[in-house]
């Protein structure tokens, strides 16, 4: 995740499974303020897919992300607007140094995103996996910062409608995070349609520099729903043998 606190409630209830997925977040009722809405369930691309159309996320509630499942739905939660990124004078200078690719790298940005030895690591073999998984069937994607051939940083997410959930960014290289944001933000407006979200999660001081906001969670849920209508971005709907580059022109 990209910052987060830690509370404790109730558990997700299997329900029959006449859908995608086996369980039924539609039928959970947050408190207000509360973060942490649910426990339990799976990560199965159902399971997960389900979970972010009703604004939820897992994150692991033992050390470094380990089980039980926690579902969570910040209230407030930190939203990026794409059309509202912010690209300070220093940062825009180190743009200049970087390539920006999508899906070339997709595990190496999970790797680089999990790496045990960064603070606050939470992203174990499992949710690795469940990602790949997502990846495999063209809905989670990596943006992906290199520099001199090497990567340098990224992030990575899943992509619904014109919603991209972000779960983790890394960074090598310095600045090379804040362009994968950037970079992700360009692209979910090159085509000009309006109202594509980017959902950070948690809003941080870091993220608030790129133009991250906090919204009570009734408005995130509203803003979810006019995403998700809208169409997945063109360079995230083709899905190229060879490498997709970005050139953040």
């Amino acid at each position: 995740m990209w910052g987060a606190p830690f509370p404790a409630v109730a558990a997700v209830r299997p329900r029959r499974p006449t859908g995608s997925s086996r369980f039924g977040f539609g039928d959970l009722l947050p408190a207000p303020g509360e973060d942490l809405v649910a426990t339990g369930g799976d990560l199965s691309p159902g399971t997960l897919l389900e979970a972010y159309r009703h604004g939820l996320f897992p994150m692991g509630l033992g050390g470094g992300g380990r089980g039980p499942i926690g579902w969570w739905s910040p209230d407030p939660r930190g939203v990026l607007r794409p059309e509202r990124v912010h690209v300070s004078r220093s940062l825009a200078r180190s743009l200049r140094r970087f390539e920006v690719r999508v899906d070339t790298a997709f595990d190496e940005v999970v790797a680089g995103c999990a790496d045990p030895a960064r603070p606050g690591a939470w992203i174990t073999p499992r949710v690795a996996d469940a990602y790949g998984r997502l990846h495999a069937l063209g809905v989670a994607h990596s943006v992906e910062v290199w520099c001199d051939g090497e990567l340098a940083g990224g992030l990575y997410g899943v992509l619904l409608g014109g919603l991209f959930a972000a779960e983790s960014k890394f960074h090598r290289v310095r600045d090379a995070s804040k362009a994968a944001v950037v970079a992700l933000a360009d692209l979910l407006r090159a085509d000009g349609a309006a109202g594509r979200l980017v959902d950070v999660q948690w809003r941080t001081e870091h993220l608030a520099t790129l133009g991250v906001e906090e919204v009570a969670r009734a408005s995130y849920l509203r803003m979810l729903g006019a995403a998700l209508a809208l169409p997945v971005p063109p360079v995230f709907a083709a899905r190229p043998e060879r490498p997709n580059d970005y050139d953040g022109g």
